[in-house]
Formats: C-alpha cells, structure tokens, sequence
C-alpha cells in the first residue's frame, strides 16, 4: 500500500510529502493521521531545524477529501465535531510546530489545503499555483478561518463570499498570502533553501523568536476567533446545508467530479441569473468518478 505522508530529511530539514497524487492529495482522516504522526517525528528530531511541507505530482492538495465525506457522511453536530477537530488540528499544527515551517505549492492549493499553506511561517508558491476557498459554493463552512488574519477582512470576505478558486500566484502574492513566486518545478528547492538558512539559525533563538510572532497574535485574540470559527462550522455541518447534502448525493450516485461539475454549473447560473437551483443540470449525471 502506498503511503500517504512521506517523510524524509535533507541535512537539517525535514520534508513532509502529501502522497496521493492521483486524488491530487486529496486530505483524508487516516492521511492527516499520518500527517501529525510525520510531524511529531521532526519535533522530536534534535537535528531538525525546519519543516517543509509539499504534495506529490501536479497539487500541493485539493483540500480535505469529499470522496470520502460522501462514502462516509457524518450525521449531526456530535458526529462532525471530532472530524473538523482534526481536520484543524493538522492545518493549524504547522502554525504551533516549534520550528520553521515552509509550505512549497505548485498547482491547485485548495480549501483546507489553502489553509494549511497559510498556516506555515513561510509559503513558496510555483507560477503555476492556484489558492482559493470554494467551500462555501458547494454549501461546507471554512474549518480553518486564517484568511482575515493574513490577508484583512475585505479580501477574506471577497474569496471565501464568493468561493474563489482560481486566485493565482502573481494574485496571491499581491494579497500576502504567498511570501516568495518561483518558477515552476523551483518550489521545493527554494523552500528547502529557506529552510536551510533558518535551520543554520540558533535552534533556541529561532524557536522562541516564532514563538513571540505567534504570541502576539494569540494577543491580538487569533486563536479564539479561530476556535469560534471552528465552532460555527461545526454547526454548519451538523446542521447539513441543502447545498451540500446535493453535492454529496451526486458524488455517491455519479462520482465526485459529476458532483463539481453541477457546482461549477450552479454557480455559473447564479452569476448569470441571481439565482441557482439544486437540480442537477443535464449532461452531468455520466461524468466519470475522479477517484
């Protein structure tokens, strides 16, 4: 069976691999497992001194795995709570993980993925990097709610309002949502070249330094405005949106790229017409799985 998470060191930095390139890594619960598991193992290294987080083949990731929440659904607020908790947990652990992390994206960073991107101290976007949070186009809340805090509330409320998915690199960059543009297949190599340079940095230095950053914005309230986030979605899945119990059906009965093409197609129509309708427009229902 093929793992998931790879994990591997080059000199002083650890590089974490999300490995399911054909579901373009795609978050599951046993991958984000996996993925706490891989970072415990850099924390405890002593000869460690960075993180950096990258996807396998063309994507970073897609987000967190709607295949699988449509083979397996949640019902209610009990059921959803301990899923969007590690869910959380794994994005916001690059946050809190005592040492550097840098995230290396090439291809979609979508949803959670975007995220978890986010959630690193330093993200490398690739030119051919695409960012966006479309949740809310197929009816699902926002698990991590870091956007306000990295790039204000106007562009947060723009991106995630409207379910943007298509924001570039150039455009990411612009926002401060990425910090450096490569060319692309440069991502990795430049963000293990960070990671070395903060690596060659007092251990000790480097570790309370990030840990005074993220002091100050746990001062600021980050960290309860994101638990209360976290809270809000919790209820939004538990309480189940129209929109996202149609997806859901769709990708049971017709496979999940059927069901993103009927989200695409409503939310096309809602931009035409001002509003959008749960029938599944024709032509949709024989589009292969995507899994």
């Amino acid at each position: 069976m093929t793992q998931s998470i790879l994990y591997e060191t080059r000199g002083p930095v650890a590089l974490i691999t999300l490995n399911r390139p054909d579901r373009l890594n795609a978050l599951d619960q046993p991958m984000l497992e996996a993925l706490q598991a891989a970072c415990d193992r850099a924390e405890a290294d002593d000869a460690v001194g960075a993180v950096v987080l990258t996807g396998a083949g063309k994507a970073f990731s897609s987000g967190f795995d709607l295949q699988a929440q449509a083979a397996a659904t949640p019902q209610g607020v009990d059921a959803w709570r301990p899923v969007l908790r590690r869910d959380f947990d794994a994005a916001m652990r690059f946050w809190h993980l005592s040492k550097p992390t840098v995230a290396a994206v090439r291809g979609p960073a979508l949803a959670g993925a975007c995220e978890m991107a986010m959630a690193c101290d330093v993200t490398v976007a690739a030119e051919d990097a695409i960012f966006g949070e479309p949740e809310l186009k197929f009816g699902a809340g926002i698990v991590v709610m870091l956007l306000p805090w990295i790039v204000g509330p106007k562009r947060a409320k723009e991106i995630i309002l409207l379910g943007l998915d298509r924001i570039s690199a150039g455009e990411a960059h612009a926002m401060g949502l990425v910090n450096r543009v490569v060319p692309a297949g440069r991502d990795v190599e430049e963000a293990l070249a960070i990671a070395r340079r903060m690596a060659a940095m007092d251990r000790t230095l480097v570790k309370e330094t990030k840990r005074a950053i993220n002091r100050t914005y746990e001062l600021m309230g980050m960290g309860e405005a994101l638990e209360a986030a976290l809270d809000i979605d919790t209820l939004i899945e538990g309480q189940g949106m129209p929109t996202k119990r149609r997806f859901l059906e769709i990708a049971r009965s017709d496979g999940l790229r059927a069901a993103l093409a009927w989200r695409e197609a409503r939310a096309a129509e809602a931009e035409k017409t001002g509003t959008a309708t749960l029938e599944q427009p024709a032509g949709t229902t024989h589009l292969p799985g995507a899994g």
